[in-house]
């Protein structure tokens, strides 16, 4: 697997696989590891959710099409998930629309990000979550990692799982 962007055809728009390797490299650098499609409690799907050094949990939401970013209006049910919320987007996106309230620009973070790298443009505010639900959530988030884990050692092991 080739370690280069995947571009489209006219090469300016990046798919949500770079954008999210982009910002696990960066997270990475920072001490931040995430995972990427993690499920929610309330049936929602974080694009990378991940715990820092102090075990803060991130979440990113990752748009690459300005239609897609208009359109959503699901991203407040993460809120309720993470202690810092940020929108991850491709460098040539139109990024205007987050500076309206809307889109809470004095809660959400923004990061900008290709396939090799990424740069947080605006700090994500600390909205802490609650003990008990941080504790949960680092307890899937744990879980998940070591599912995920194990199925690359074992892919047969997964399968005896009755929790899927």
């Amino acid at each position: 697997m080739s370690d280069a962007p995947s571009l489209t055809p006219d090469s300016s728009v990046l798919f949500a696989g770079d954008v999210a390797r982009g910002i696990g490299r960066l997270f990475a650098r920072n001490d931040i590891w995430c995972l990427p499609e993690v499920p929610l409690k309330n049936g929602r799907r974080a694009d990378l959710m991940g715990i820092d050094a102090k075990g803060l949990i991130v979440i990113v939401e990752i748009k690459v099409a300005r239609a897609d970013l208009l359109g959503d209006a699901k991203w407040p049910d993460y809120l309720d998930y993470c202690d810092r919320f940020y929108w991850g987007l491709p460098p040539a996106l139109d990024r205007a629309p987050l500076e309206s309230e809307a889109y809470r620009p004095g809660t959400c973070g923004v990061i900008v990000a290709d396939g090799y790298d990424a740069e947080i443009l605006r700090p994500a505010a600390l909205e802490p979550l609650a003990a008990a639900r941080r504790k949960t959530q680092v307890e899937q988030l744990a879980r998940i990692a070591m599912r995920r884990h194990m199925a690359l050692l074992d892919p047969l092991c997964t399968s005896l799982d009755a929790h899927g």
